[in-house]
């Protein structure tokens, strides 16, 4: 099983963030700033994560954050339970 922190999304810029919370219109000028200073701090612990993805075309990062979640299902700690019966076949 990970320790770790799986994967953090990254907006590719402040601005597009910025952009992107304004755009949404449903928070106040307040609301956005204290989302804009949550996602700063948030960003700064980017090295405990084991993957960065950067939010710059939707279908891009949704194919990668896709692609690390079947590679983290296959990984052999959680694969070793499941397939138990064929490799000890395998092996013997």
């Amino acid at each position: 099983m990970m320790t770790g922190k799986l994967y953090i999304i990254f907006a590719p810029s402040i601005a597009v963030l910025r952009r992107r919370l304004q755009s949404s219109g449903q928070d106040g000028a307040a609301v956005i700033a204290s989302r804009m200073s949550d996602a700063v701090a948030e960003m700064s612990h980017y090295p405990e994560f084991d993957y960065l993805i950067v939010n710059d075309d939707f279908n891009t990062a949704l194919a990668r954050l896709k692609s690390i979640i079947n590679a983290n299902r296959l990984l052999q700690s959680r694969q070793q339970e499941a397939l138990a019966d064929l490799l000890q076949n395998l092996l013997n």
